[in-house]
């Protein structure tokens, strides 16, 4: 699989099908610390990210949320002490799309990087 991270989000305004669990599955080898859950019947990619303290927690935070407006491609991020919860899906589809795995992988890279 090519590196998701290198990839953009393309468009997506509905009229097609989320991901079925076959694309889901070699789509998450490519970012294997997110798991798929499931909330109101709706797919999504989540994982939590740890961090010494709340100001590296939250510089992570606006990281990701400088890459979501970069690609125009949104998640939920809930930031605590510590810790980021960051979930990625597609309103537009009501599920998951390889841009939610590009964003993931993104968000990978940004926990790499120093504030």
């Amino acid at each position: 699989m090519s590196d998701l991270a290198t990839k953009h989000c393309v468009p997506c305004e509905g009229g097609i099908e989320p991901a079925n669990d076959d694309r889901i599955a070699e789509l998450l080898r490519g970012v294997p610390d997110w798991k798929v859950v499931e909330v109101d019947g709706v797919k999504r990619l989540e994982r939590k990210f740890f961090f010494p303290d709340f100001a590296a927690a939250l510089a992570f935070t606006n990281r990701v949320g400088a890459l979501a407006e970069e690609e125009g491609h949104h998640p939920v991020l809930t930031t605590e002490w510590g810790k980021v919860t960051v979930t990625w899906w597609t309103h537009a589809i009501g599920g998951l799309h390889e841009n939610d795995f590009v964003m993931a992988a993104k968000a990978d890279r940004a926990a790499a990087t120093e504030a």
